[in-house]
């Protein structure tokens, strides 16, 4: 299985934030949308939370010889407001954050998250939507 995979089978096995999630969790598509991921909306083509995994490129750095990170970014959705993603940024960092997910994953550590860009509300204009964005890096065997 890929890092993707694992983070996502982490994610969709834990009951509280699938039940806040009715969207589900997504990998392996270049974007959300009704084209790429179809379960992610309702019958009225309106977005239903969800969250999309996106993995950076490897960076070579410690903190082992023989290790990288990976940038990991979670995108957050919900129609209007912000209560679900708030609430998701904070269960997934529990469930990821100084964790070993994965057979070649060491360790899994928060960045950081937004949900406000200090001038306002991070929206996707596309979707016309609440986004929020949480960032992780795993440090993995090479």
């Amino acid at each position: 299985m890929s890092l993707r995979d694992d983070l996502k089978a982490v994610l969709d096995a834990d009951e509280d934030l699938m039940e806040m999630i009715t969207g589900g969790v997504h990998i392996d598509i270049p974007e959300l949308s009704r084209q790429f991921a179809p379960s992610a909306f309702d019958s009225n083509s309106e977005i239903k939370p969800a969250i999309l995994i996106k993995e950076g490129n490897e960076i070579p750095s410690g903190p082992y010889s023989r290790s990288v990170q990976t940038p990991l970014v979670f995108y957050f959705y919900q129609r209007a407001g912000y209560d679900v993603i708030e609430a998701g940024i904070n269960i997934v960092f529990n469930l990821l954050h100084e964790q070993r997910i994965g057979g070649t994953t060491w360790q899994i550590f928060y960045d950081g998250s937004m949900v406000d860009n200090r001038s306002g509300d991070i929206r996707d204009a596309a979707l016309d939507c609440s986004m929020g964005v949480g960032r992780f890096r795993a440090v993995r065997m090479k």
